[in-house]
């Protein structure tokens, strides 16, 4: 089960409010490293003399906030130090097996889990064989605990765009063994998306969705680059679209649908508050919207409590909640007979069926 803050206090039994928990939906924007449990990190880096940070240990979840280059950087070198303490195949096995079972509480029944192979490479034999390690993990997994996982391979924009055209021809070639899609993650004002749309042609010409992250730390122009260049069938984040009124009626009208993350928002400061993600308008404006929980490792709560933060802080009609549910799993790349049992299972959540 997941462990540190789960979900606000879900209604009593026969309360008029049905739990989030129990609302079946898709998962479209969880990080591999920042999907581990916490109990699992502070356990492997015992077994492998990792020496944690107070952060990560008593402080845990960290106080977090990316808005200036030294925020940023405290980010990234706690996630890189998460990510150093899985070290074999049954460490991204177990991993992915955990992730598994704690979406399957949340009411997930189709996840899409993002990873950049390049972190990983070094340790496990190269780009290739790394990929194939997740898609094993993934596949046993699902199986396992009986969710569907697809795989989104993420480029790093701090990274040369060659090094992104290698990905994404290695996730072209996976692309009917797990692979759906094709992302661009870290810090968005270290690198435009203008300049990796080569890897994004590849990817788009192989079949794979186009999901790059934009419009979290940056403004407007950033997502438009995601629209207009990458040829975006989903953004991550995307909230800042909310700025330029003429971008958002774009995002609207072609159907991309922003993975908005109110709890990221709030750690990394692009929101002071849960109230301040600007879910309400973006939802009214007519915008698909996919809730996902970003890095749970590091922001301490998982999918069902970005439900609850909406229906709490943005008077989120259990109606409303259940048509967010409905876009996660529409904008997923969920076989159709995987989407059509999750959108009967949304019908029956909000029907007391």
């Amino acid at each position: 089960m997941p462990d540190g803050p789960g979900p606000a206090p879900h209604p009593a039994p026969g309360s008029a409010r049905p739990d989030v928990a129990l609302l079946p939906k898709a998962h479209l924007h969880l990080h591999f490293t920042g999907s581990m449990r916490h109990s699992t990190l502070v356990e492997l880096a015992a077994e492998r003399g990792v020496h944690l940070p107070d952060a990560l240990v008593e402080d845990w979840p960290p106080r977090l906030r990316a808005t200036d280059e030294r925020g940023w950087f405290r980010f990234q070198r706690l996630y890189d130090i998460a990510r150093s303490v899985l070290q074999t195949p049954d460490d991204l096995r177990r991993l992915l097996r955990e992730t598994a079972e704690d979406e399957a509480a949340e009411g997930s029944g189709w996840l899409e889990i993002q990873v950049d192979p390049s972190g990983y490479a070094a340790r496990f034999g190269g780009l290739t064989p790394t990929v194939e390690l997740v898609l094993d993990a993934a596949k046993a997994a699902a199986d396992a605990v009986g969710i569907g996982i697809g795989v989104i391979i993420a480029a790093n924009r701090t990274r040369h765009p060659l090094d992104a055209k290698t990905l994404a021809r290695i996730a072209v070639r996976y692309a009917d063994q797990g692979v759906v899609g094709f992302g661009l993650s870290n810090d968005e004002r270290r690198g435009r998306a203008y300049d990796f749309e080569g890897a994004f042609r590849i990817a788009k010409r192989g079949g794979l969705l186009s999901d790059p992250h934009g419009g979290e730390l940056l403004g407007p122009a950033s997502v438009r680059e995601c629209v207009d260049t990458l040829d975006a069938d989903r953004i991550g984040h995307g909230v800042r679209a909310v700025e330029d009124p003429r971008l958002l009626e774009r995002i609207v009208d072609r159907g991309v649908t922003l993975e908005v993350c109110p709890t990221s928002n709030v750690g990394l400061g692009v929101a002071l508050t849960a109230s301040d993600v600007p879910v309400r308008r973006l939802f009214e404006a007519g915008a698909s919207i996919a809730l996902g929980a970003d890095d749970p490792l590091l922001f301490g709560s998982r999918l069902a409590r970005q439900y609850d933060l909406v229906r709490a802080e943005h008077g989120f009609s259990d109606a409303e909640l259940a048509e967010l549910a409905r876009q996660s799993i529409r904008a997923s790349a969920a076989p159709g007979d995987v989407r059509r049992r999750l959108l009967d299972g949304v019908d029956a959540w909000l029907t007391g069926t």
